[in-house]
């Protein structure tokens, strides 16, 4: 082949590959703007106010996930009718919970070459209280339950709790003084009773007593999980039971719900939901069949709620905490639910 031939195909293949870019941009685009637009068979959802103040009602403060201009919105539904009417509130956040008046939203702020993250403490009307830069991508957030601890936790490293080569930061923030740990690798770890100091120790998934002073997490170390129990005010954290993660306390303070890596399932799947008593560290498996990559919700102390992938990216369903009955769903296109009396 002459010098000129192999010039003439190099040009054309740069033109496919041109080509193929420019349509994969189009379908991307396209594909978005799709999302901008509401499905006839999609939840019905209208701007409104959205408050978070405790006695306006028992309702569901969410993530809505519904296509349509208020697609990632902050909504609130009737705990009634999960199914019905939403309200949109124009905030948009990719973690977020709340209790007491307090709400805690974890957002992207899009830059033109890399995204940044904050944590924006809201008060009871949405509006901004302060906010805190975040070193990695948002992945979990707690509200104590009187409102003055808010905990988050973002992967610096990895995107995945699926694999093992992942990192996380957890925070854990006063809001009644502002007083932040940054980490809650500056506590003092206790494994299995004897003071812990790995540089592989990651924490997440906090979730917090009514005390205001202790909370529940996973500890990781080792490639395995741990649940541990925090003191803020010793700064201390201690494992009480192995592969634990993402744990959620009950309303009674009696019992957590968490995933558990079950042997045998695929890499990618690998979790089971299942409940411990605290008082007796019996674990009992709840009758969720399907993979669960989330921390769980308390709708009571009966029953919890959780998020599992949609048509619109996740749904969300519940299930008995005791292992009877089976899961329903409760609401499409919803994410980080928080019930609010």
């Amino acid at each position: 082949m002459t010098l000129r031939n192999k010039i003439l195909v190099l040009v054309a293949a740069l033109a496919v590959l041109a080509a193929v870019a420019a349509a994969s941009v189009l379908h991307a685009a396209d594909r978005e703007d799709q999302k901008n637009r509401p499905r006839s068979d999609g939840p019905r959802v209208t701007a409104g106010a959205v408050s978070l103040r405790p006695g306006s009602g028992p309702r569901i403060v969410f993530r809505s996930m519904a296509w349509g201009p208020h697609r990632d919105e902050l909504a609130t539904v009737a705990a009634g009718d999960p199914a019905g009417p939403r309200t949109a509130s124009g905030v948009k956040c990719l973690r977020f919970y709340a209790a007491a008046g307090t709400g805690v939203c974890l957002q992207a702020e899009r830059g033109t070459m890399t995204d940044s993250y904050r944590a924006v403490i809201l008060d009871d009307r949405l509006k901004e209280r302060a906010h805190y830069a975040l070193p990695g991508i948002p992945t979990r957030a707690r509200v104590s339950p009187n409102g003055r601890r808010v905990a988050w936790t973002v992967f610096v490293g990895g995107d995945s709790y699926a694999g093992t080569n992942f990192s996380t930061r957890t925070a854990v923030l006063d809001t009644r003084t502002g007083q932040l740990t940054a980490s809650l690798e500056e506590f003092t770890a206790y494994l299995n009773g004897v003071e812990h100091h790995s540089a592989d120790t990651n924490f997440w998934g906090v979730t917090f007593a009514d005390d205001d002073r202790h909370f529940y997490a996973t500890m990781a170390t080792g490639g395995h999980t741990y649940l541990v129990r925090g003191d803020l005010a010793a700064r201390t954290v201690t494992s009480l039971h192995p592969n634990v993660e993402c744990p959620s306390l009950s309303p009674d303070g009696t019992r957590v719900v968490y995933k558990k890596r079950v042997p045998g399932l695929p890499a990618d799947a690998p979790w089971r939901l299942y409940a411990l008593d605290l008082a007796t560290m019996a674990e009992t498996a709840l009758a969720e069949p399907r993979s669960v990559d989330d921390q769980v919700v308390w709708q009571d102390d009966h029953t919890v709620a959780y998020a599992l992938a949609g048509d619109y990216g996740t749904d969300l369903y519940t299930v008995p905490a005791d292992g009877t009955g089976k899961p329903s769903r409760l609401l499409t296109a919803g994410l980080a639910p928080a019930y609010l009396p």
